[in-house]
């Protein structure tokens, strides 16, 4: 289903060298196997594909429950799409941040009609989202699309203060409150079994309620409910999503030099430690996939930038980033790799027609599918940047479907522990993402935070 490709990095470094990376990611594939190494108690993500579509095949592994997914979990969902249907919404806020939203933002993105807005078509709501920024602005736009729609809200957080959502939610809860007397009808929350803010919030108001399990941490959340819910909602079948996903899963299971998660693992550690590589680009070629590269962004990001190590993640569209990043890719500082996510089959069919006046001089193209132009520009593309000292790896799918989108969700998940492991840090903790937390709650004088606003104020003199 996925196919990874390191011919282009081939003439940047040495076969022994090679074979000693895949060694070593060999070794941090044991380790993430074992479920012995850092960051251990959150695992829950491996086989999450697989418990969901057969949940009476769970069992509980290294001290820990069964994860906490319901058995009807995807029935579920199709619950609230009904009810919401029933009372006409069509439009749905998923309120989240980070893990909380990337996931469902690239499937949606990936999978909708470049157009569906527009073009009205598709008989689902729209899916927008809210609680990834704390612009005034894009809120009070938000209320003014919401106004003219007949609104719901998905609402994702385990703690449910976390800053960015939770001033979301308190606006359009109040709201949805004010304007709907089913208020707590059109309010779903995705949050902590037991415990949190939004936990009691939503005990409290009789939300309808996901859990979102401990053992998932939030980049790792795409499978659970926190992705499934706003991917159904829009629309797609997230059945066959986690079908891919289980495929991987299966796939990737298998210890061997040519598993895929190992090879990409090992590449990528051997151009960073070794060729002094540090940033990788991740390169699509499709609008759809921009999103892709937002989640994968974070996930590497997070699980793999820390104790002074990691490469770090960048992201371009091509070929509309030729034309911006290309110059930079080409002849700028030796410093980085990339990583080309290949379609192998476009999922629609334009020819190039001939022209009998030919001003644009294009007739030399005449019957070609578009595609085809592409895909020479992506060829192109490759052989120049290796000509300028940028190594490529190649990931390939054969479309752009539910299938083989779950199957590179699972896939980027288990490489990135396999990498992570190999780098030596823990995949599974961001101890440094709390760090603006704390100097932005000092100075938005929050309770508790008085000595460190003092601090503060004291260095801004």
């Amino acid at each position: 289903m996925i196919k990874v490709n390191v011919s282009g990095c081939q003439s940047f470094v040495k076969a022994a060298d090679y074979k000693k990376y895949v060694k070593k990611a060999l070794d941090a594939f044991d380790v993430l196997d074992g479920e012995e190494g850092a960051g251990n108690d959150f695992l829950g993500w491996k086989h999450l594909p697989s418990d969901v579509l057969d949940p009476r095949s769970v069992e509980p592994t290294k001290g820990y429950p069964v994860p906490a997914i319901s058995e009807g979990l995807l029935e579920e969902c199709e619950a609230v799409c009904n009810n919401w249907k029933m009372k006409g919404v069509d439009l749905v806020v998923v309120i989240g941040i980070g893990g909380s939203y990337l996931g469902a933002r690239c499937a949606i993105e990936a999978l909708s009609h470049n157009f569906a807005k527009q073009l009205r078509a598709k008989n689902a709501p729209d899916v927008v989202f809210a609680g990834n920024n704390l612009s005034e602005e894009y809120l009070a736009d938000l209320l003014d699309l919401a106004a003219e729609r007949n609104t719901a809200l998905i609402v994702i957080s385990k703690s449910g203060t976390t800053t960015e959502p939770a001033v979301a939610f308190r606006v359009l809860k109040e709201f949805v409150e004010k304007h709907y007397k089913d208020a707590s009808e059109r309010i779903v929350a995705i949050t902590d079994a037991v415990k949190g803010a939004l936990k009691t919030l939503a005990t409290q108001q009789g939300y309808k309620t996901f859990i979102v399990p401990d053992n998932v941490g939030g980049r790792f959340s795409v499978l659970t409910p926190v992705g499934l819910l706003p991917i159904m909602v829009a629309g797609f079948d997230v059945r066959a999503i986690l079908e891919g996903a289980a495929e991987m899963e299966k796939s990737l299971a298998v210890k061997s030099e040519d598993n895929p998660a190992v090879v990409y693992a090992a590449m990528r550690n051997l151009l960073y430690s070794e060729m002094g590589k540090k940033v990788e680009i991740m390169v699509t070629y499709n609008p759809k996939l921009q999103y892709l590269g937002e989640w994968w962004k974070q996930l590497y990001g997070e699980s793999e930038g820390k104790d002074g190590k990691g490469i770090f993640p960048a992201s371009v569209n091509n070929t509309a980033d030729l034309h911006s990043m290309g110059q930079f890719i080409q002849e700028g500082e030796r410093v980085m790799f990339e990583t080309v996510i290949n379609v192998e089959k476009a999922g629609r069919s334009v020819v190039i027609g001939s022209d009998e006046q030919n001003l644009d001089q294009l007739n030399y193209l005449a019957g070609q599918h578009v595609e085809h132009c592409g895909a020479m520009a992506q060829l192109g593309t490759k052989l120049a940047h290796i000509d300028g000292g940028v190594p490529q790896l190649e990931i390939s799918i054969e479309r752009i479907n539910e299938r083989n989108l779950g199957g590179l969700f699972y896939f980027f998940e288990f490489a990135c522990g396999v990498s992570a492991y190999t780098l030596d840090v823990n995949p599974f903790n961001q101890p440094g993402v709390e760090a603006y937390k704390k100097n932005m709650f000092a100075l938005l004088n929050k309770p508790g935070y008085e000595e460190a606003s003092k601090a503060i104020q004291k260095r801004l003199k």
